[in-house]
């Protein structure tokens, strides 16, 4: 279950200092380290893992190092015209994307045998790359489903149309899905979220502000045009858009913050069929259940707020209103299985978002799909060739360093009492580690895969299985082979509830990980993506689970006091960090990621020091020290670009701070990268000693 998982990054996806202090290697406090590298030659044959020619090494470390490492590359890099953002990350998923795209072009070559995951790879995106298909049947694939929610009679007929689209997973006013009980970790459970709402965050609808304003402006003509496309009139679709934004804007209005949101407490509300049918009467609750196979005892209801809202909206708004709701999340979930003109009007609208130039290839999009429908399948391939055993071996290496390293770091804590630390120790001796791929595939074999079908077909078949498996873990013993990312995927993930570290295959490539590196640039990548993932165990959410994966407070008042104090000012660290014009980082809504990268960094540095035969030697690669390497590979994990659009996005809803200060912000709190560059008072990466964050 994603449910509470926080990964490394968002993608649309991803602590703190508490150090030994390294001697100073190489470098002084008037001389950049590096310089010496100028002079220095990669011998023939080896691959530079640090190359001083993306770096700007005019610029001081000790001034800005994200620059001082990335400089060069930043300037000479050019966003390609069909991404949003440009960077590491994007330029291993674009190895792993042609790498998918090469198996499935083989697979749909081939004629499978019917019912084999060869055919149904092969076949899906064989359909999806049909176009001249594609553009024959037009809307005709989504009409099926236009239809029957044109012929609602009654409000009972909505509410069966809103069961009926739960079971295909296509449903458009809430969540309704199983996962793990988070205050009993032992069962799953019936939750209920929110939905309703197609902009990228609530306070779009609400804020009014140039850039929410323009957005929904470009919203306004995208709804109309996209009706239009459908049959409608433009006098009928501005009507319908009217209707729309009318229940969008009442839905985000009833709707948590991102902020808020974060507080696991406040997204626990345990509820019989009772209580939901006195939260939000006009809902046929037990009839919903029984018709989605989702019958529980109880139902865990995420924002109650926005289910009033939901039974205040039935009884408000009109039928015939309602049915533009439905069909134009219809045709907003169907838009990119359709033909070009859907597509492009979907993809127009989300340039105001994102800033992309151009639409990406469709062999991206599809491969990017078939991942989404049939990853375990497509994975089997991808790592037989790409993750080699002895990655895997060296992984488990790497993991078990940092995991005693934490150990140790736990243990000699000056603020925290042993009460305190004896459960940390034990939640930390109980993460399961989860590295390259599931030992459990899933079965696809209720999945039907069909290429006389149409696209749209195929991919409203691969929610229903999805959905249904879903829903199938009610009642059943907790599945823990279960990962939540695909294994091309480059991400990692911690899961509180299931209180698991998981490393996808996808992810473990340069530059965060490589077999054939050294131990400074892999502990510098990888090694601080572990920490990164343990330290999410450790951050202000998922602190508040216990060893078990249970929402259950295990600390001292105390402590909890002294934890708040010390994430304050990491929140106050990130709020000052500027992003274009006016924006700023929002310090509280990614503060775990910021906890993350911060434990993440200087637990694997300390890793590095103890374990690695490099970590103690002072010997040269291309001119940089080992302790120098560790954090030139550290900057060059974050080192992107992003268009304006996205960059607003991001700060508005995502969880992850921006590259830059994602590589800037730990440094400024960790004594031993002072020392390693020679960082002084009056240096713009210095930070007063009483200003710097240290928890774990």
């Amino acid at each position: 279950m994603k449910k509470y998982s926080y990964a490394l990054l968002s993608l649309a996806v991803m602590a703190i200092a508490y150090a030994c202090t390294p001697k100073t290697s190489g470098s002084s406090a008037s001389t950049p380290a590096a310089d010496v590298s100028k002079n220095v030659v990669t011998p023939a044959g080896k691959r530079k893992f640090i190359d001083a020619a993306n770096m700007n090494l005019a610029v001081r470390p000790q001034d800005d190092f994200y620059e001082y490492a990335n400089g060069t590359w930043l300037t000479k890099t050019a966003i390609p015209a069909s991404e949003a953002r440009w960077g590491s990350f994007n330029e291993l998923q674009e190895f792993n994307q042609n790498s998918l795209k090469t198996i499935c072009e083989e697979l749909a070559a081939k004629s499978g045998e019917k019912g084999s995951l060869s055919q149904k790879v092969g076949d899906f995106y064989a359909v999806g790359m049909n176009t001249e298909a594609i553009e024959k049947a037009g809307i005709a694939p989504l009409k099926p489903y236009l239809n029957r929610i044109d012929a609602i009679k009654n409000f009972a007929g909505l509410l069966d149309e809103i069961a009926l689209e739960f079971t295909e997973g296509t449903s458009s006013i809430f969540g309704l899905g199983v996962g793990v009980d988070a205050k009993n970790s032992s069962v799953y459970a019936t939750s209920i979220g929110v939905g309703g709402l197609h902009l990228p965050d609530r306070d779009l609808y609400l804020k009014d502000d140039e850039r929410s304003k323009k957005i929904r402006k470009a919203y306004e003509e995208h709804v109309i045009k996209m009706f239009q496309l459908s049959g409608l009139t433009e006098v009928q679709g501005r009507q319908a858009f009217a209707d729309v934004m009318r229940m969008e804007t009442a839905f985000a209005k009833a709707s948590m913050t991102r902020v808020e949101r974060r507080d696991p407490e406040k997204t626990y509300n345990k509820l019989t069929v009772a209580e939901l049918e006195k939260l939000c009467p006009r809902m046929n609750w037990a009839e919903l259940f029984t018709k989605t196979k989702t019958t529980n005892a109880y139902y865990i209801v995420r924002q109650p707020n926005f289910l009033k809202e939901v039974h205040e909206a039935l009884g408000r708004e009109k039928l015939e209103d309602w049915k533009s709701f439905l069909k134009w999340d219809a045709l907003k979930s169907a838009a990119p299985y359709l033909s070009d003109a859907f597509v492009m009007e979907n993809f127009r609208f989300s340039q105001n978002i994102s800033g992309q130039k151009e639409i990406q290839p469709r062999w991206k999009r599809v491969s990017g799909m078939t991942d989404n429908v049939l990853g375990e399948a497509l994975g089997q391939v991808y790592v037989d060739r790409h993750f080699k055993p002895e990655a895997k071996t060296r992984m488990l290496e790497l993991v078990g360093n940092l995991m005693k390293t934490y150990d140790k770091r736990i243990r000699t804590l000056d603020w925290m009492s042993e009460e305190t630390k004896t459960k940390a120790l034990e939640k930390l001796s109980t993460f399961v580690r989860k590295i390259g791929y599931t030992d459990k595939w899933t079965d696809y074999t209720p999945l039907s895969i069909d290429r006389s079908k149409s696209y749209f077909e195929n991919v409203l078949a691969a929610s229903k299985f999805q959905t249904a498996e879903n829903v199938a873990y009610l009642g059943k013993p907790i599945d823990r082979q279960k990962w939540g990312m695909t294994p091309p995927t480059v991400n990692a993930y911690y899961s509180p509830v299931m209180n698991e570290i998981v490393f996808p295959a996808g992810i473990l490539q340069f530059p965060f990980f490589d077999n054939d590196a050294d131990d400074a640039v892999n502990y510098g990548g990888i090694g601080a993506v572990i920490g990164h993932e343990i330290s999410h165990g450790f951050d202000d959410q998922g602190a508040k689970f216990d060893k078990d994966g249970n929402l259950k407070n295990w600390w001292t008042e105390s402590d909890t006091k002294k934890f708040e104090v010390k994430t304050n000012m990491i929140v106050e660290q990130f709020n000052n960090y500027k992003v274009l014009d006016t924006l700023r980082v929002n310090g509280k809504l990614t503060l775990g990621e910021n906890i993350a990268d911060l434990g993440g960094l200087s637990v694997s540095y300390d890793a590095f020091k103890t374990y690695s035969p490099q970590g103690k030697s002072d010997a040269l690669i291309d001119g940089f020290t080992a302790d120098q390497r560790f954090f030139l590979s550290w900057a060059q994990v974050w080192r992107s670009k992003m268009r304006p659009e996205a960059q607003a996005n991001q700060i508005q809803t995502d969880p992850h701070s921006p590259g830059k200060f994602r590589c800037n912000g730990p440094l400024t709190n960790m004594m031993e990268f002072y020392n390693v560059f020679g960082v002084k008072q009056g240096d713009k990466m210095y930070r007063a000693e009483a200003d710097r964050a240290k928890i774990w």
